[in-house]
């Protein structure tokens, strides 16, 4: 066990003053529970239920959405096929240096407050404070944007005339809610049988992906044919710039959109106060970080570019229905390839990827909530868990939010709901 000298050089903050104040505290201080950010009362403390496999798995699946098998569609229409391998290369291995700096953190220290407590602890709690709430507001947003997400995606197989969204968006709501009030073992098993698949399909899209470009499917082999034609990048940037300014204008823009294909792999850093065995399972959980940069997004993203052109029509059509199956590239794909069934099944894969996408969001902003409160900087009451260890205050407020999916539920309530959309991007990039 560390002395209570070793833990004080390990908290200070270097504060002239000295004391708690500073962050300096001795092992009674620890038994007691009074250390900001770790919680160790029956009342307040987290159960660490997430097995080595959910954590592994979380960490896989837990940035493979409907930003990648769909924000890719949007980034090879604006920018071309070479732009986009090379923003989401570059973007994945930012990615990766920070999930690196963040695995080898959480595993020395973990904390109950995850890493807005690693913020307050060593550098200010000022900071700590401002990430927590940034990063909470943008995953109180996200829930009701992934809700409404679903309900259109539904709308592939029955029409808002036929059925009001309202219905689909008061199911899934419910759904998610229940899910993470029964407690991180559940929750842990249910997404990772859900991460599980969302792997499968991405090896299926990537293997389809293989077929379609060396002539499988419609005996057209494509090789790098929409590398020449139209070519591997857009220089069309507006009607008054084009040409190599254009070409860089357009590879600028799908930064945006790499970086918010690549939200969610942060997933790791909250779960590691209820990691049973975190100094073990975090760190091989942060090194298949870099496998699923390589494979799933590296990999998709190359192929994508050679199964569809930039300029394809269906592709500028599917960029305006961006929460429905129709907006994936890979779709696009496979109905140029006259592979009749595979949308159907596609379109029932994205469904599942964003139910798993909300339920991951609500247990983020929950936990988040709850690690402010652990922080200091948000009410105490947040920090209260019942007996299954459920930050219970801190679920039901955060999940408040999620009715206002119910924005979608009117016609004109879509523009509004952009706005919604635009505010969790630049929350995220903050």
């Amino acid at each position: 066990m560390e002395s209570g000298s070793m833990r004080s050089r390990h908290s200070s903050s270097g504060s002239p003053n000295g004391g708690k104040e500073a962050g300096i505290y001795t092992d009674e201080d620890y038994q007691h529970g009074q250390v900001r950010g770790i919680e160790t009362s029956a009342e307040t403390s987290l159960h660490r239920g997430l097995k080595a496999r959910h954590i592994s798995m979380i960490a896989i699946g837990g940035a493979i959405g409907t930003g990648l098998i769909i924000g890719t569609g949007k980034a090879l229409a604006k920018a071309g096929p070479a732009s986009i391998l090379i923003s989401y290369s570059v973007i994945g291995f930012v990615v990766f240096l920070v999930m690196a700096g963040l695995g080898e953190i959480s595993a020395w220290l973990p904390m109950s407050a995850g890493f807005t407590g690693y913020a307050s602890r060593f550098c200010d709690p000022s900071l700590g404070f401002a990430l927590g709430w940034t990063y909470w507001f943008k995953y109180i947003i996200l829930p009701p944007n992934q809700l409404t997400a679903a309900a259109l995606v539904i709308q592939f197989w029955l029409p808002r005339d036929r059925v009001n969204p309202g219905v689909w968006i008061a199911i899934f709501l419910v759904l998610i809610i229940g899910i993470n009030y029964f407690g991180v073992s559940f929750f842990g098993e249910f997404e990772f049988w859900l991460s599980s698949f969302k792997v499968v399909v991405i090896i299926g899209v990537i293997l389809v992906s293989l077929v379609i470009t060396a002539g499988g499917a419609d005996g057209h082999a494509r090789g790098f044919e929409y590398w020449r034609n139209p070519g591997a990048f857009n220089s069309e940037f507006n009607d008054d710039i084009g040409g190599a300014l254009g070409r860089f204008l357009n590879f600028y823009s799908t930064l945006v959109t790499a970086t918010f294909a690549f939200l969610g792999t942060e997933l790791v850093g909250v779960t590691v106060g209820e990691a049973q065995n975190p100094r073990r399972t975090i760190p091989r959980a942060i090194r298949l970080t870099f496998y699923r940069i390589v494979v799933f997004y590296i990999i998709s993203v190359f192929l994508v570019g050679m199964i569809v052109p930039f300029n394809d029509d269906q592709l500028a059509f599917a960029n305006k229905q961006s929460t429905s199956a129709a907006a994936s590239p890979f779709v696009v794909a496979i109905v140029n390839a006259n592979i009749n069934i595979l949308p159907h099944i596609l379109n029932a894969s994205i469904l599942l990827f964003v139910f798993s996408a909300a339920n991951s969001d609500l247990y983020i902003a929950s936990r988040t909530l709850y690690g402010l409160a652990s922080d200091g900087s948000a009410p105490s009451i947040f920090r209260k868990t019942d007996n299954r260890g459920v930050p219970i205050y801190a679920l039901f407020v955060s999940a408040l939010f999620g009715l206002l999916a119910f924005l979608n539920v009117a016609d004109d309530s879509k523009e509004v709901f952009t706005y919604l959309v635009n505010v969790t991007t630049i929350l995220g990039l903050a």
